[in-house]
């Protein structure tokens, strides 16, 4: 008899939001196992971006989301983070004057009480050793390094708030390859610390390369889902974001 899969930690059912009169999400439905890896793919303008604001409560919406079986809908950014939800946004969102070890300790803002000091410095330290470059440029501005090197202080800066659930908006967007390598390398390893990950993200090879399952997304609908390897060899997700061809 196999393993029963884990429980959902992110469960979004029937959701809706708009920016003004576009219909933006057309009852999105997707859910998210703890300690797996899910992608969402699909072209720009599919809604992809709009679905993960809703979700941490960046825009209002209509509809379902449940975090590790617990309503949150409606709920406002700071209290998801508080509950263990994390966005490493599109195009970082870094403070571009502050040193790197400052935009790092912002992750952790909402940190307080009894051995959060101590619990902040080991997280920082947890980050350095998954992104060393950082800690050789901790009194750097951010906006001097480099995009490879601003893309890994934002995820760091995502950890910093101790999630359960990391949502990544692109995250190797405009990346050289052997960045993309590390930035996945560093996606890897941390699912395998039991970090439930959601990515969106256009580089749908490389996604679905990291991801254990993944979403289609169209024109604000999912399309299609499945196991990562079978997206992958899908004609259609082949043909449309793999530069394959429909046999």
């Amino acid at each position: 008899m196999s393993a029963l899969a884990p429980p959902d930690l992110l469960q979004v059912r029937d959701l809706h939001a708009a920016y003004g009169p576009i219909h933006a999400l057309r009852g999105v439905s997707l859910h998210a196992r703890a300690g797996e890896c899910v992608a969402i793919i699909g072209p720009n303008g599919a809604g992809k971006t709009t679905l993960l604001h809703a979700v941490t409560g960046l825009l209002p919406s209509r509809g379902a989301i449940r975090l590790d079986g617990r309503s949150v809908a409606g709920w406002p950014p700071e209290a998801l983070v508080r509950e263990g939800l994390a966005l490493v946004p599109e195009r970082r969102q870094l403070f571009a004057t502050m040193p790197v070890g400052d935009n790092l300790l912002l992750g952790a803002f909402h940190r307080r009480g009894p051995g959060a000091a101590r619990a902040v410095t080991e997280d920082l330290a947890s980050v350095y050793a998954l992104f060393p470059i950082l800690k050789e440029r901790v009194r750097q501005p951010a906006r001097t390094l480099s995009g490879g090197m601003q893309q890994m202080l934002a995820i760091g800066r995502g950890l910093m708030a101790r999630p359960r659930l990391l949502l990544m908006d692109e995250p190797l967007l405009g990346l050289a390859p052997l960045v993309i390598r590390e930035i996945l390398r560093v996606l890897t390893e941390l699912k395998g610390r039991g970090l439930t990950l959601v990515l969106v993200e256009q580089n749908a090879h490389a996604a679905l390369e990291v991801a254990d399952r993944g979403y289609v997304m169209e024109t604000g609908a999912m399309v299609l889902e499945g196991a990562a390897r079978a997206l992958a060899e899908n004609p259609r997700v082949r043909a449309a974001y793999l530069g394959g061809h429909v046999e």
